[in-house]
């Protein structure tokens, strides 16, 4: 697998990929499908990405990783988000992809990562887990755009050495 970062000419692939998130649901906060500018704005070239890594398998793309500042987050923090391929399904994209992007992260000089995934994303909480995220917050009953309430769990990665600070 091969992984690089994302280019312009990406987005209407990517944008394909994570619509299919989207419309499949239960996984993404995003529920509403993107434009492949929208796609490109949020991901790749807009105000709030820093960077965007993508894995590229056998000349298709097979999922995207994405750090942002979108939402204002703490000083030192920035957002990831890891989307796969869900037909074919490929394994291990998000494994593959993270190196990259903790890299990118650390040559940001950030001092964490924040993933918040929804409580029933089970794959999702799984992966950020095996990749070493460690929960520091929840968000209660967050309602989706038909007004089910799920919650919101939030990990972070700790990136090099900074002392560990209470929440």
């Amino acid at each position: 697998m091969l992984i690089r970062r994302a280019v312009s000419a990406d987005a209407e692939e990517l944008c394909s990929l994570l619509n299919e998130i989207i419309v499949a649901g239960g996984t993404t906060a995003l529920e509403t499908p993107l434009s492949a500018s929208e796609f490109a704005d949020w991901f790749i070239d807009g105000e709030f990405p820093l960077v965007c890594h993508v894995a590229e398998q056998d000349r298709s793309l097979a999922g995207f990783q994405s750090l942002s500042l979108y939402g204002d987050p703490p000083k030192g923090y920035a957002d990831i988000a890891t989307f796969a391929r869900i037909d074919p399904k490929l394994r291990g994209v998000g494994r593959a992809l993270f190196p990259t992007t903790r890299a990118a992260a650390e040559e940001f000089g950030l001092d964490f990562i924040n993933a918040t995934i929804r409580a029933d994303n089970v794959s999702g909480l799984a992966y950020y887990a095996k990749m070493g995220f460690e929960p520091y917050d929840r968000l209660v009953q967050v309602p989706l755009l038909g007004g089910t309430p799920v919650d919101r769990i939030k990990k972070r990665f700790r990136l090099g050495s900074t002392p560990r600070t209470a929440v």
